[in-house]
């Protein structure tokens, strides 16, 4: 039953998928520091945790919203049961506090209800915040039971990609949640090796030392790292149930084209390849990942990082791979201190998603994030319900 519902969503959204029409509509749901779901005052509460997510569901499938990327293990923690990591503190005040209904399981059925997919969240490395200070931490965490697979830096403790056993018990991680759950979908975002901080190197000079498997250049070996990761991630999830998806979501710009020639026509300060050592583009060549949805966050027109070079970059890499592309949209930025020109003026999004339709390769987009985008800042939920309701022929939830 549960192969023959997500065979029926995948044929559904193929079907939606021509004439330049979108297919995947989705938004993320962060639980990371309590952005989106549970709110800070439903923290430990079973009732008001669930009403919010109600709230949220129905609010999105108004909307036309078709999927929904909800955070469920955020700093090697869970909002699920899992035998493997402590429940997180976002959810009951403490990390590894019991959990007395499974959230996971709950908002899968919810969304199913709604003809929404699910596709599950993951940080892969991330421990902690560098606010949060590491006495939160609970006992059985496998941060304190095995501090040699972890580093810090800038404040904040990382699983250390140079190690086999990260990447095993990625897995494991990964594996635990396709088998006991009807998902459609594994997610992870930009968080690979850390943002950098200033001049501060990374601690991960002794791991290479110990593990360098031929490589000279440590940039190089980090690339490896988050490539054999990926790539053993997509094997478990295949060999586990074919029909779930695996989808990253990174940051706008891979590599700026005045470093690289088949970069793009940007002057990003940040980019994937140089900075995060996440080699997207091999991931989308080799079939490792089933979607990209990177971050495009920016205005069309915007000198360092235009939305629409970058939309037409990301379209080009995926031509002739049976990858699919989606783009990550940003309604928050509609609103408070970053409600600048041309945020503040005009409708962003609506023009955004407009030049999506022009784009074939261009099959889905996505919201970041949902509390943001539901307080309908500068109509913005008016705009996407228009704009869905006139893609679609199928019967929708508000008709």
């Amino acid at each position: 039953m549960v192969k023959l519902r997500n065979i029926v969503i995948l044929l559904l959204l193929t079907a939606l998928s021509v004439n330049g029409e979108i297919a995947f509509r989705g938004a993320w749901i962060a639980t990371v520091a309590n952005i989106d779901w549970p709110s800070v005052e439903a923290v430990g509460d079973k009732e008001k945790q669930q009403a919010e997510m109600v709230w949220i569901l129905d609010s999105l499938a108004s909307l036309g919203i078709n999927a929904v990327i909800f955070q469920v293990r955020p700093t090697a923690d869970a909002l699920y049961y899992s035998k493997y990591e402590p429940t997180s503190h976002w959810l009951m005040g403490t990390q590894g506090d019991s959990l007395t209904w499974d959230p996971l399981e709950w908002t899968i059925e919810e969304a199913h209800k709604r003809n929404m997919e699910v596709h599950v969240w993951l940080n892969p490395y991330r421990v902690n915040l560098a606010k949060t200070d590491t006495s939160e931490i609970c006992a059985d965490h496998i941060w304190r039971q095995h501090p040699e697979w972890f580093w810090c830096y800038a404040k904040q403790w990382y699983f250390d990609p140079g190690l086999p056993i990260t990447r095993e018990w990625i897995c494991t991680i990964v594996q635990d949640i396709v088998s006991r759950y009807d998902i459609q979908a594994i997610h992870m975002d930009d968080y690979f090796y850390p943002y950098p901080q200033g001049k501060q190197p990374l601690p991960d000079t002794k791991t290479f030392e110990h593990f360098p498997r031929g490589f000279t250049d440590i940039r190089d070996w980090r690339r490896d790292n988050v490539n054999m990761a990926i790539q053993a991630i997509s094997q478990t999830i295949k060999e586990c149930k074919p029909e779930v998806e695996f989808g990253i979501s990174p940051f706008g710009v891979w590599r700026n084209a005045d470093v690289d020639s088949t970069g793009s026509a940007t002057k990003a300060g940040i980019t994937n390849y140089d900075d995060l050592y996440a080699d997207i583009r091999l991931w989308i060549r080799e079939g490792w990942i089933d979607y990209v949805l990177p971050q495009l966050y920016w205005e069309i027109g915007k000198k360092v990082a235009d939305y629409e070079v970058l939309a037409h970059w990301w379209a080009n890499e995926v031509k002739g791979t049976k990858c699919k592309l989606y783009i990550g949209m940003a309604p928050y930025r509609l609103e408070g201190a970053s409600a600048k020109t041309p945020w503040g003026q005009g409708n962003e999004i609506g023009r955004q998603m407009k030049l999506n339709r022009t784009i074939p390769e261009i099959s889905g987009e996505c919201f970041y994030s949902t509390r943001p985008l539901l307080r309908n800042p500068r109509g913005v939920c008016d705009t996407i319900r228009l704009i869905y309701k006139d893609d679609q022929t199928e019967n929708l939830p508000w008709e």
